[in-house]
């Protein structure tokens, strides 16, 4: 499985990466929302993880842009904390799901696995 990892903080990106690798996943990485548009695995990516505060485009714009390019890859917004509002205007904007940083132990493994399946 292709995976798509979007967040400024590259401590972050690189741990995603890390253990989602460890997990048998080819893992991309994008550092903001622009760069993830134009990234060559985007159509073929099986899941997209979006980090929610970014510079530039944060992850609910990112969201409508996909949604604007008819991409239909499943995204998972990870943000912290997350709010009730927050949540209704991720999944109202085309994320399947949003999960609170700091990501517990497999939660992250786990979900990709069920959204894609």
């Amino acid at each position: 499985m292709r995976i798509l990892i979007v967040d400024d903080d590259p401590a972050v990106r690189d741990s995603l990466k890390f253990s989602l690798e460890l997990e048998g996943f080819e893992v991309h990485t994008c550092r903001d929302g622009a760069e993830l548009l134009a990234h060559p695995c985007l159509l073929k990516s099986d899941c997209i993880v979006l980090d929610y505060k970014m510079p530039g485009l944060d992850g609910l714009n990112v969201l409508r842009q996909l949604g604007e390019r008819q991409v239909t890859v499943p995204v998972i917004m990870i943000t912290g904390p997350v709010t009730e509002n927050l949540r209704d205007r991720a999944i109202r904007a085309g994320a399947s799901l949003v999960l609170e940083k700091p990501l517990l132990d497999g939660a992250l493994t786990d979900m990709i696995r069920e959204l894609v399946h």
